[in-house]
Order: structure tokens, then sequence, then C-alpha cells
């Protein structure tokens, strides 16, 4: 359940700390006081939408906290798969507004939206304007059986119907490949061998020829540079070497003098090895040059091929080889596909078959739950003011669809002279309110959730029914922890806590939500229930407290 909350520059709210009772939370107040930001407030907190534009004017970041008793169930796992710190019963989860980001985290650590989704489906339960919309809406009624059902066999056909869809998208493709023409094939296999037949050893094959062309166009003039610079360096008296050796041979002379200068010794000893060695690999190269127009004939040959490859096939060796591989491919996907095409349609057939079994499993027992739940919405509504109620759940059968073989409606009929109609031709305000307050209850206990709010479920009700709506609340409240917005002083005084919202206009525009017990609570819902605190207004709240 949810514990504690605490505000900080939240749209008019500066800063606000509250704890959160067991039973049913009421949050009342004025008219247009700003009631609903509380709410608010826990939906961003589970991952809600929530831009710069909930930030107190002035500020730089709002911030929302929220602790939550966890007595049920075990976390472990799911923690440690996101690597989160379980502190054991307490979850505690913040979420940081800023002006130009959003930061959610669980027990200190940074988390996605798919984490709280999962959370927020073991706790919570926001029930708002959009959900009656959504209620209404006959495509969300086979979501909604099938979420107080829970049948594992629905995963399991949801598994195997994505893999048929694969499947037919698969043999689709297919179909198309084989479709090609004669003509097409063998213009394929003409690309593929006539890049087979280059026999392109690397991507680098061209820029390494162009190098060795180079060296075999250039062999006169490397062969001159490279002889002059190995007489120079040790052909004759006059070449450096020697003249390194006399300067050798004089330093050794000094060093007997100063024995610093032996290492001066040492390093040109090292020198003169070194420019010997360089001189031997020049002498070397220079041996080797020799002219071989053959093998300049062999490489501008090669290059040739290799360039109309390139400009064939992608500008470089890298994307003629890769292209070679995308068109054998495709042409090795021709030439199986009729085969695997017939492989795949048997494939199909054998799906389908298991598919239809599991649908007709589900759909079975969609039935046999949708008259159990019916007796149960029924016996709800009943208990709500509506004692000619019918609620049943139509089905009708469909393809394979993602859901299974049927198509679910909720119909209804509030009036016993009128027959049963799609729920959104036939309840009025009031009465989708009370519908939806039995569906919830139902679900929730089927769900085991923790925590249910209610804005403004009481929309269009008063009098007795606003009594029923009250009593069932209290109900619903003995076993699960409620908040709810309320405008009616029947269902405010069945309050385990009470919340007053009251705005202010002075310099500023502030809202201020405030704990009220004993005097101030019936003070509260005497004004609720009459407008003025009186005497009178006084003796009906107490009475409604006591009730």
């Amino acid at each position: 359940m949810l514990d504690r909350i605490f505000i900080k520059n939240y749209i008019l709210i500066s800063e606000a700390e509250f704890e959160f009772s067991k039973g049913l939370n009421i949050i009342a107040g004025e008219t247009g006081a700003g009631k609903s930001i509380l709410i608010n407030a826990i939906d961003i907190a589970f991952g809600a939408k929530a831009g710069k534009e909930v930030i107190k004017t002035g500020e730089e970041k709002a911030i929302i906290e929220l602790t939550i008793r966890n007595d049920k169930y075990d976390l472990n796992g799911l923690f440690e798969e996101y690597g989160i710190e379980n502190d054991g019963t307490e979850v505690i989860l913040s979420r940081e507004i800023t002006q130009n980001s959003s930061r959610s985290r669980v027990n200190g650590s940074l988390v996605n939206q798919e984490f709280l989704k999962r959370l927020r489906e073991m706790f919570l339960d926001i029930h708002s304007q959009h959900q009656t919309y959504s209620l209404l809406q006959s495509k969300n009624h086979i979501s909604l059986l099938d979420s107080y059902i829970k049948n594992p066999l629905l995963n399991e056909y949801q598994k195997e119907f994505s893999i048929y869809k694969d499947m037919i998208s698969k043999l689709e493709k297919l179909k198309e490949v084989s479709e090609k023409t004669e003509e097409q094939i063998e213009f394929l296999k003409f690309q593929v061998n006539e890049i087979d037949y280059a026999n392109i050893t690397s991507i680098n094959e061209d820029t390494e020829l162009e190098n060795e062309l180079s060296i075999l166009e250039n062999s006169e003039k490397l062969k001159e540079y490279t002889g002059s610079s190995y007489w120079t360096l040790t052909g004759d008296d006059h070449s450096i070497v020697n003249s390194l050796y006399d300067i050798k041979n004089s330093i050794s002379k000094a060093s007997n003098l100063d024995s610093n200068l032996e290492i001066s010794v040492t390093e040109i000893i090292e020198i003169i090895d070194k420019i010997k060695a360089l001189s031997s690999e020049l002498r070397d190269y220079s041996s080797s040059m020799e002219n071989n127009n053959g093998r300049i004939d062999e490489i501008q040959e090669r290059l040739f091929i290799l360039d109309k490859l390139k400009k064939k096939y992608g500008g470089n060796l890298e994307k003629v080889i890769a292209t070679q591989e995308n068109l054998t491919n495709e042409l090795n996907g021709i030439e199986f596909s009729t085969q695997n095409i017939k492989e795949l349609e048997t494939a199909i057939t054998t799906k389908e078959k298991l598919l239809n079994q599991l649908a007709e499993q589900i759909s079975s027992n969609r039935k046999e739950e949708a008259l159990k739940l019916s007796e149960k919405i029924v016996e709800k509504l009943e208990k709500l003011e509506l004692p000619k109620v019918r609620f049943e759940i139509n089905f009708e059968l469909t393809a394979l669809q993602i859901n299974g073989i049927d198509k679910i409606e909720f119909m209804i009929s509030t009036n016993v002279s009128e027959g049963l109609k799609p729920i959104a031709k036939v309840a009025s305000g009031g009465e989708i309110s009370r519908i939806m307050l039995a569906i919830k209850s139902i679900f929730a206990q089927a769900d085991d959730i923790d925590t249910v709010i209610f804005d403004e479920i009481d929309t269009g009700i008063s009098g007795k029914t606003s009594q029923s709506v009250a009593e069932e609340v209290k109900n619903i409240a003995k076993y699960m922890q409620i908040i709810m917005i309320t405008h009616q002083a029947i269902i405010a005084s069945k309050a385990d806590k009470y919340f007053y919202v009251k705005k202010s206009q002075n310099e500023k525009t502030t809202v201020d939500i405030s704990v009220l017990a004993s005097e101030a609570k019936l003070k509260a819902i005497a004004e609720l229930a009459s407008g003025i605190v009186d005497d009178e207004s006084l003796k009906f709240a107490q009475m409604l407290v006591n009730s």
C-alpha cells in the first residue's frame, strides 16, 4: 500500500508531506481547488508523462517521492534483474522533473518506464475519466475480461500466434522472390560469376598492386637513388662511415684523458653500426631493382579488371565483395524458394491447427468465466441502486487474431423494459460510475491490488445511490487501500483519513493540502453537505459519520 508522499515545487505546491492510511483515504475540497493534484503526483511517481510545466513557477525542478509498504510480494528477483537494492518491506519511488529532463529512481537507483510499469501493475490501479472512456470502447472489453480471468493458455497462444504471423510474412517474401523471371535469374548468375571469376584476394588488393606498379615503373630511378646513397655511406675512403671511424678514433683517444667521453665513443660506434646496416639494405635494394615489363603488364591488366568491378558494384573492393555475398544469397534464395514454400505452407497449416485448438479452449474458458463475472457485476450493481439491471458479455466468432477467435462486448440493461445494448449506448453518467466501481472492485480483488484510486467515481449520483456507493467503497476499503476524490458528503463521511484541499488567491496562487481530524473533519463534511457550517449541518455531518 502507499505509505507516504513527499512533494516539492510541484504545480502550486511549494512543499508537502503526507502519510496515507489503510482503508479509505478521502480527498475533498471546493470545486476547482486542485483536488486531483495529489492523484496526479502519485501517477507521475509511477511513471506517467510529466513535462516542465508541472514545475512550480520560479523553481528549477519538481520532486515527488512516494513510499510503498510491501507486505505481499517477493521483489528480490525483479530488483536483482534491474540491479536495484531491495530494502525489505519498503520501496521508495522518486521522480525529479527539471526544465530539460525527467529521472525516476527506485531505492536510489535510476529505472526505466518498463520497470515502473511492472511495479504499478502490482501495487496500484487508478480509475480516471480516461478509463471510463476506455470501458465504453468495445475493443477494450476482451482485454478487460482476460485481465480478470488470467488464463495461462492465452500467453501460450499469443506466443504461437506471433510465430504464426512471422511464418506468413516469410512465406509472402518467398513467394515474391520465386516470381522472378528466368531472365532475372540468369542476370544474377552472370553478376555472381563475374565477381567470382575475378578471384579478389582482399579488400586492399588494388592498393597493394598500385604500390607495386609504382615501384616497377620507377625502378631505374630507385636503383640510382639507393645506389648513390649506399656509395656515399660506405663506398670509398671518403665515405661517411670512414669519416665516422676517424671521429671515433679521435674521441677514443680523448676518452683516455677524460673518462666522461667513453659514453660518446659507445654512441658513435652504435651510429656506425646502424649506418653500415642501412648501407647494406640500400645496396641490396639497389641490386634488386630490375626492369620487369612483363610484371608491369600483368598488374595493369589486373587493375583494369578490378576497376571495372568497382565501377559496376560499389566503388571499392570491400563493396564489391559485399555485393557478391548479397547476390549469392539472393540467388540461393530463389533456387531453394520452391522447396521452402512447400515446407513453410505445411508448417503454417500445422500451426493453424494448434492455434485453433488453443483458441477454442480459451474461448470456452472465457464463456464460463464471463457468466460468473456477469453474475458478480449484477450483484454489485444491485447493491448500488440498480435493482433491475442485467449485464451480459456478448461473444462473436472471428478469424484467428492476437487474442484468439472471440469478439467481445459488454452489454447492459438498466431498465426492465429495455433489452440489452452496448454500455456506450445505454448507461448514463451516474450509471457508468457505478458500473466502473463494480468492475473495479471485482477486478482489484482478482488482481490482488494493494491500492485503488478513484478520481471522482461519484459523478452523476446523489441521494440513496450515494449512500449505496459509500457503503460499497467502505466495504472495498476493508481489504485494500482506497484513495478517492469525492464531492459527496455521504462518501466523505466514511473516510479513515480525510485530506482537505484549499486554493488561496493572494499575491500568488497556492494550493494547501491538510489532514483533518475530529472537529475539523466534521466541519468539512458539514460544509460539503450544505455549503455552510451551522448547528444543523454539523448534526447532519455527525449523523453521517456515525451511520
